[in-house]
């Protein structure tokens, strides 16, 4: 972690990314999400970004798929679910990805649910001490040792406590659907060097505009933001959102 890695993703990741549609009842197929990311690539996004809860998906799975799928585009997790794994083996496996992709992956965390640790026959206990324990565990000595490749790790943070741990232990912070007032507040809690990826709901019918889309990227940019990932309601069909970002990236891949 770090000022370089945190500076680097930004670079790497440009001011806006599409966010790949989310279904909780089900699981597009590999070569339909190939397809996907492949065209929002040659759209223009320099950027995707993917979900996890605790199901029949596993993020790190999928983002090592679509990273073999495209050329250049970086892939983050917004977010990966604590409880989906342990801390090691997070690490590891983000390590790997990092190495055989350098520059193309950023690790976003959150906490999750009380009913999400209760599945996996762990308590939630106090979320900031949970997820501070969570990346203290990360850093453990692991045998074998996991891949020496750096990666941003960034937390999930719609509130101040969690940003400001972000700001203390992290390479930066993933609030999502927040105004960009907010944003203006994640950015002066974190400070200018770490990370902050906005994550912004893509609205229906008429506000759902490129020009509409972009003014309100602008904003969240203006507000501080490195990166805003646009974000379709969940349950979005997953091949109408990917027609849904590709329509848009014309005029929102180029939003400076």
């Amino acid at each position: 972690m770090g000022t370089n890695v945190a500076g680097a993703a930004r670079e790497a990741l440009g001011p806006v990314g599409a966010f790949l549609p989310v279904s909780m009842t089900s699981t597009p197929s590999a070569g339909l999400q190939r397809e996907a990311v492949g065209r929002l690539e040659r759209a223009g996004y320099r950027a995707a970004w993917t979900n996890e809860a605790l199901g029949g998906k596993d993020a790190l799975v999928q983002v090592a798929v679509l990273l073999a799928a495209t050329e250049r585009m970086v892939f983050g997790t917004g977010i990966a679910n604590i409880w989906a794994r342990e801390p090691q083996m997070a690490h590891g496996a983000a390590a790997l990805l990092a190495q055989a992709y350098p520059g193309r992956f950023v690790l976003g965390l959150g906490v999750g649910y009380p009913e999400q640790a209760a599945s996996t026959g762990r308590e939630f206990g106090r979320p900031l001490a949970t997820m501070r324990d969570y990346l203290d565990r990360m850093a453990a000595p692991a045998q074998p040792p996991a891949p020496d490749a750096a990666y941003p790790r960034i937390i999930a943070a719609n509130g101040p406590k969690m940003l400001a741990l972000a700001g203390e232990i992290a390479d930066g912070a993933i609030p999502a659907m927040q105004p960009p007032e907010f944003t203006a507040q994640a950015r002066q809690v974190l400070g200018p060097d770490k990370l902050l990826v906005a994550g912004l709901r893509v609205a229906a019918g008429p506000d759902g505009d490129p020009a509409t889309m972009a003014a309100r990227v602008r904003e969240h940019l203006a507000a501080g933001a490195d990166h805003v990932t646009l974000m379709l309601p969940i349950g979005t069909d997953y091949a109408a959102g990917v027609d849904q970002l590709e329509q848009l990236a014309p005029v929102l891949a180029g939003v400076t």
